[in-house]
């Protein structure tokens, strides 16, 4: 039974998220039906990263086991035929080892934030980015940025829905880009708790309208509190850009 991965690219505003729930359509189950429909079988997708409703993904990574040795373009191509018209799109297809997992196999997943800074209403850019109006200091964020950088309790950065074992996490990289009016954060790290990137960029907003110092964002980082959190940045903004194995 051959195992394929697939790097999947989606505009989340119309899902629940990535995964199968009871409340709507996901990316998962808009998949699971698609090779369902050329296939024959219904079959499990296992994802590298659980969404959230309305984030979007540049390059998710999934794999999936089939019962015929199929060619992987015709799988790329047979996916996306039934995936249309819904924003999915399987951009490539290969067959990996037995032993390959999307999730467990991935040492490194990276993470876009987009803002645009600007007192404008959005237009081409709707629920793709956050607009916030208020002036932000790019430098002074991405200097207070460095300072979640390495191995922390992130407890002030966690859902309380969070279901990870620990709350400690190794932080790779979080880098704050700015041209124009357009934020961008770049982040990187294994693995993530449920809603921590989105609670980072939401609290460094705070120190880029100069409400807090980067002094204040280390103080609510060793708080281990999630009352701390300055604010959760909304789901829109963020992209699943990469995952490395």
């Amino acid at each position: 039974m051959p195992r394929y991965k697939l790097i999947i690219e989606y505009d989340g505003t119309p899902f629940v998220g990535w995964q199968v729930q009871d409340n709507g359509s996901s990316v998962q189950g808009a998949l699971a039906d698609a090779i369902a429909a050329f296939a024959g079988e219904r079959v499990a997708v296992h994802g590298a990263g659980r969404t959230d409703a309305g984030v979007h993904a540049l390059g998710q990574v999934a794999h999936i086991d089939l019962a015929k040795d199929w060619d992987v373009n015709k799988v790329r191509d047979a996916i996306n035929f039934h995936l249309r018209p819904q924003p999915v799109a399987v951009l490539t297809a290969e067959i990996v080892a037995a032993d390959f997992d999307a999730r467990f196999s991935a040492i490194k997943r990276r993470y876009l934030y987009r803002i645009i800074n600007r007192r404008a209403d959005l237009t081409l850019d709707q629920n793709r980015v956050w607009r916030v109006p208020r002036p932000l200091e790019a430098g002074a964020m991405h200097d207070a940025a460095r300072k979640l950088i390495g191995k922390h309790d992130f407890t002030t950065f966690r859902s309380t829905e969070c279901q990870a074992k620990s709350p400690v996490k190794t932080l790779d990289r979080l880098d704050v880009m700015h041209d124009g009016d357009q934020l961008g954060f770049i982040v990187e790290a294994r693995s993530f708790l449920h809603n921590q990137v989105r609670s980072m960029v939401g609290s460094l907003v705070h120190v880029g309208e100069g409400k807090w110092s980067g002094d204040d964002l280390v103080a609510a980082l060793e708080a281990r509190d999630r009352t701390r959190c300055g604010q959760v940045a909304p789901p829109h903004g963020l992209y699943l850009v990469r995952v490395e194995y």
